[in-house]
């Protein structure tokens, strides 16, 4: 029998929960049994999602924080640890689309602002998460990938390759990980509907794209102890079902 709280008891961190796809899937996993920490740049909007959690039966503890604090990422690590002891979920999902412009024209700030914070503040938290994640007994992390990640993109410059890094970082640790039993994926949420894709597509019919909550379930999916994945990028539109 398939469990209707199938990430019951588990913790699970989610970076850039205040809106879009951080903010379904946070809601999602919370329906599907797991506590939540959730971090933003905006307190108002996650106790928002805060509600929202708890109208799912569940909890979470809110955290205002901004990527490119870095030295708050191994604070909030200890504080996890002081409180729960453990990781048994990291979401990766806070991100910027950057300057869209040709390659050469891209201002140094905002190519440096855009690694910063869909990059570089990943391995951050890779770096400080890890430890919390290796004491769980099935650990589960997603990191954020694009199809911009892949194949000609114009104009989509830093981001473009903050994604492929994402993903080269995210099959590194995987390997690295072959003996253990955290499994570690990368996700492409694919068109979806949210103000990101309306920034880099401005004409597009935003109906015509499925919504944050039609994707919600792969993160669910990727979060359960019995994921076959690891080292992957996985389609979240393979997991709308309606």
């Amino acid at each position: 029998m398939v469990s209707e709280k199938p990430l019951n008891g588990k913790i699970i961190l989610l970076t850039g929960a205040s809106r879009g796809i951080g903010r379904a899937a946070a809601i999602a996993c919370a329906n599907a049994g797991a506590e939540l920490i959730i971090t933003g740049r905006t307190t108002g909007a996650l106790e928002e999602v805060d509600d929202e959690i708890q109208n799912a039966g569940s909890k979470a503890t809110i955290v205002e924080l901004d990527s490119t604090d870095l030295p708050a990422i191994p604070r909030l690590a200890k504080a996890i640890h002081d409180k729960w002891g453990r990781l048994d979920g990291f979401i990766a999902n806070a991100g910027q689309l950057g300057q869209m412009s040709p390659m050469p024209h891209i201002e140094a700030d905002a190519w440096d602002q855009t690694i910063l914070v869909n990059l570089t503040a990943v391995w951050h938290q890779i770096r400080s998460f890890d430890p919390l994640l290796r004491v769980s007994p099935a650990a589960r992390v997603i990191l954020m990938s694009s199809a911009a990640a892949v194949g000609p993109r114009p104009y989509w410059g830093a981001y473009a390759v903050s994604k492929a890094g994402v993903e080269a970082m995210g099959r590194a640790w995987a390997a690295e990980n072959e003996q253990t039993e955290m499994k570690i994926n990368m996700i492409d949420p694919g068109g979806t509907r949210t103000s990101m894709r309306a920034a880099a597509f401005p004409g597009e019919d935003p109906l015509s794209l499925p919504t944050p909550e039609d994707i919600a379930p792969a993160f669910v999916a990727l979060m359960r102890d019995d994921c076959p994945h690891h080292g992957e990028l996985v389609k979240a539109r393979s997991y709308i079902t309606s």
